[in-house]
C-alpha cells in the first residue's frame, strides 16, 4: 500500500474516535481544489468508507494509523 499524504493521515485521525456524520466530514474535508483531494484520496486508497449517513475508518485505515504511532 502506498503511504498516504499527511493530510490524509489527519483525516484518519479525525475519524479515529469513531464514525462521524457524513455531512460533518464533507464540511471539514471535501475541497474543490484539484491539488488537495484529501477525501477522494482516502476513499480511493480504501482507508475510509461511507456507511449510511456516517463515515468510518476501514481496516486499512486503522492499519495506517497503527503504523503512524
Amino acid at each position: 500500500m502506498e503511504t498516504p499524504d499527511a493530510l490524509v493521515v489527519d483525516l484518519l485521525v479525525f475519524l479515529k474516535a469513531g464514525p462521524r456524520p457524513y455531512h460533518e466530514v464533507m464540511d471539514a474535508w471535501r475541497t474543490s481544489c484539484p491539488r488537495l483531494p484529501v477525501w477522494e484520496d482516502a476513499v480511493d486508497l480504501g482507508l475510509v468508507e461511507r456507511e449510511r449517513d456516517s463515515v468510518v475508518l476501514t481496516e486499512a485505515g486503522r492499519k495506517v494509523l497503527a503504523l503512524q504511532s
